[in-house]
């Protein structure tokens, strides 16, 4: 994949282990499109720099001092909507990767990701806003599995057009914008303003909320 234009990529990285922000640097410093604008030991330190120079992708770790992650990307997603925040942590648990998504993470991802898919990742989610891979749809599925024995979630739900319910089953399959444009014949721009249009429709934050969304709702597989 490429970056949109060519655009440059601003990343910073918030972590509180120097030998892994170190890591991360060298791994990424030589990829195409992007550059490392600066690096947070702590949560705090990081809406401080927030402040001074807002980048175009985070990588953040969850566990951090001062302010964690949780906090973190709360108030970021108050104060900063474009913001493409990866979640970069040792955590694999489930519950927490729900969470993190819900909340307006744009990627999960454990420490032990290959530093091409971290790449591909931060790419991804400039060119589509998301990058699911099998840990977000594996915590997704499980979440949907527990609220089987509860009440249907949306008792109205929403309805949608064929070619609406066309585009939420390709989103679920990790469709990119350009490859679902194919397929149903419009443009990238109207397939951006269609998901913005539907997420809308259902109240969902995210395109993990709309996702969920047509899953609760049987509308996709």
């Amino acid at each position: 994949m490429t970056a949109t234009n060519n655009y440059e990529i601003k990343v910073a990285i918030a972590d509180d282990h120097k030998i892994f922000r170190d890591g991360i640097k060298m791994a990424m410093g030589g990829k195409d499109y992007l550059k490392i604008i600066w690096e947070a030991e702590n949560g705090k330190d990081l809406m401080h720099k927030m402040k001074i120079k807002l980048p175009d992708v985070l990588l953040m770790d969850i566990r951090m001092p001062e302010m964690d992650g949780v906090n973190a990307i709360s108030l970021i997603r108050k104060e900063y909507e474009a913001i493409r925040i990866i979640v970069l942590t040792m955590y694999d648990d489930q519950e927490m990767i729900s969470k993190m998504m819900e909340m307006g993470a744009n990627a999960y991802l454990t420490k032990t990701t290959d530093p091409e898919e971290i790449y591909n990742a931060i790419l991804t989610c400039m060119n589509d806003d998301f990058y699911f891979n099998d840990l977000v749809n594996k915590a997704v599925l499980l979440k949907l599995q527990h609220k089987k024995q509860i009440k249907q979630y949306y008792p109205n739900p929403v309805k949608f057009n064929e070619k609406e319910l066309k585009i939420l089953k390709l989103i679920s399959e990790d469709k990119t914008t350009e490859e679902i444009s194919k397929e149903v014949y419009l443009s990238p721009r109207t397939i951006e303003t269609v998901r913005q249009n539907m997420k809308t429709k259902v109240g969902a934050r995210t395109i993990a909320g709309l996702v969920v969304y047509g899953m609760r709702n049987r509308l996709i597989d």
